[in-house]
């Protein structure tokens, strides 16, 4: 191990002095790592120094967690890597596509190490950064790399070996992130690359099926409304994958804007179309010159103990969706407490007595708009304009969201004991 550490930095040297290894091609960079020295060197990269991090703020970080697909696959890459990261006293890091650092588990002591170094999370870990390392080499090659010793462009990284695999989504190939394992070059075994590769082919079939999974569930909502449509109509999810059609031929993909509304909408290939939000996506009926108009009605129930659920109506008829305990508590403060509207701060304060949790709020909120697209909308948060919305209450106010301890859900229990009018 020592050995190989001394060549490499021989080798590394004499690259950077513009020199042939003294033994070429025996001792030449591989090419993937000459190529990065390369673009290391273009880029301005100080091969002695490493640059001071502007890490993410905690606000930006989490809002890229809470964005990213990766966060559904975490369990899969924990499971995966983080027994063996621990053994060889190693950290687990994912970052997105930009090279940035979301999560980083693993050994206390290498997190320490890793710390010094400004490989923390929020960090920004691209090679016109911080020079050769295996996630921004990998985020450039798209293709699982190993970094070993001095094969690293930056003279302080050389006690690390890192083996990072880019992850994909397998429904399209964009490049989503990368997973890592990094740790002391010592710790270095020469089947990590492996690990991490099969362990990345594993995730992403893991988004694969909860792609497939979330398709069936909007399928089976939109079934009963296409059934009533007469013309030609298409379900599709938030990226435009197809999850039913009547009245003509399945396409491939449906080019939806970044931030669809509902409404009118001119969709390449179809022309004029009307937009309906539906549970994990939206209802397309095409080549409508007078599009339908948005949902006109909500039902909020928290009627009973097991669970809370939301129905709208809409022109192509109604569809309802079962809610997490936390998008009940959401609902019932902007129906029965708050129609006006609250702010993310507000909400906060309503959810869990702490106005700085606007974080959670927003990321929660985000969630739910996926479901409710046209029937909330934002600044402030409130039910949309010309929407209709009833809420179906309990027969006691004791009965009012059970599990629930916000503050607003508790104020309205109390409220209700205290009128003794708790359902006019």
């Amino acid at each position: 191990m020592r050995e190989t550490a001394r060549r490499l930095a021989s080798v590394r040297e004499a690259a950077l002095a513009g020199e042939l290894p003294p033994d070429a091609p025996l001792d030449a960079p591989r090419p993937v790592i000459g190529e990065s020295w390369l673009r290391a060197i273009g880029s301005g990269v100080d091969p002695e120094r490493v640059r001071d991090q502007h890490l993410l703020s905690v606000a930006e970080l989490e809002h890229r967690r809470q964005q990213s697909q990766l966060a559904t696959v975490l369990p899969v890459l924990g499971d995966g890597l983080l027994a063996a990261a621990d053994a060889a006293q190693q950290i687990m890091v994912v970052t997105d596509a930009e090279g940035r650092v979301l999560w980083r588990e693993g050994s206390a002591p290498v997190r320490r190490m890793a710390d010094r170094l400004g490989f923390d999370k929020g960090a920004d870990w691209r090679e016109g950064v911080v020079g050769t390392n295996a996630i921004g080499t990998a985020l450039v090659a798209r293709r699982p790399v190993l970094v070993h010793s001095a094969e690293h462009f930056v003279r302080s990284h050389h006690q690390w070996t890192c083996a990072a695999a880019p992850l994909h989504d397998p429904r399209d190939g964009r490049l989503l992130g990368t997973v890592d394992l990094s740790g002391p070059a010592p710790s270095f075994h020469p089947t990590t690359l492996s690990l991490v590769s099969a362990v990345a082919r594993l995730a992403e079939s893991e988004l694969r099926i909860r792609h497939h999974a979330s398709l069936e569930r909007l399928r089976s909502s939109a079934a009963p409304v296409l059934a009533r449509i007469g013309g030609r109509a298409l379900a599709v999810d938030a990226h435009g994958w197809p999850a039913g059609v009547t009245g003509m031929t399945p396409p491939d993909r449906v080019a939806l804007p970044k931030a669809p509304q509902a409404g009118p909408l001119w969709l390449p290939r179809y022309g004029m179309c009307a937009l309906e939000p539906l549970p994990g996506g939206w209802l397309i009926r095409v080549g409508r010159e007078e599009p339908a108009a948005g949902p006109s009605r909500v039902l909020l129930d928290v009627s009973g103990r097991d669970g809370a659920t939301v129905t709208v109506t809409g022109p192509a008829g109604g569809w309802s969706h079962e809610l997490s305990p936390r998008h009940a508590e959401l609902l019932f403060v902007l129906a029965a407490r708050h129609p006006e509207g609250r702010s993310a701060a507000e909400l906060a304060q309503d959810l869990f007595g702490d106005r700085g949790r606007t974080v959670t709020v927003r990321a929660e909120l985000s969630r739910l708009r996926r479901h409710l697209a046209g029937v909330l909308a934002h600044r402030p948060y409130r039910f949309a304009d010309g929407v209709e919305v009833e809420l179906r209450l309990p027969s006691g106010p004791g009965q009012l969201l059970p599990q629930s301890s916000a503050p607003a859900v508790a104020a309205a229990r109390r409220a209700g004991t205290e009128a003794g009018s708790w359902r006019e």
